[in-house]
């Protein structure tokens, strides 16, 4: 069963977040989130894209400010999410609801080692 649905960029491109070495982000997601690398290119910056489920998340060595990026990743299981991530040893936060557009949405944090944050939600 897919548990990664879609993501969602905080800035600008969920396939250009800022880093600074694509061979140490592209093993921390294999191993932390599962994804696997799809594609690398060297313009209009070096990039690698990983993929799960379908969905495509791409890091980019494009000299932006990864505290101030991240995305916001729709899952199809947020229990199972949060359990893997943890299982995984990655540290998530902010376990609550979260209302918007009428609707409600379970929630929780990740900050990457990169500095990156993610916005893991389901609608409940």
């Amino acid at each position: 069963m897919r548990l990664f649905e879609a993501a969602y960029p905080f800035q600008d491109d969920v396939l250009a977040l800022p880093v600074k070495d694509l061979d140490a982000t592209a093993k921390w997601y294999a191993d932390a989130f599962g994804l696997q690398e799809v594609e690398r290119r060297e313009e209009p910056a070096p990039a690698v894209i990983l993929e799960r489920d379908g969905v495509r998340i791409g890091f980019a060595i494009n000299g932006g400010d990864a505290s101030m990026d991240g995305a916001a990743i729709l899952v199809s299981d947020i229990k199972r999410a949060r359990a893997e991530l943890k299982a995984n040893g990655v540290k998530t936060a902010n376990w609550r609801i979260d209302k918007r557009d009428g609707k409600k949405f379970r929630v929780f944090f990740v900050v990457a080692p990169d500095g990156l944050c993610y916005y893991f939600h389901q609608e409940v």
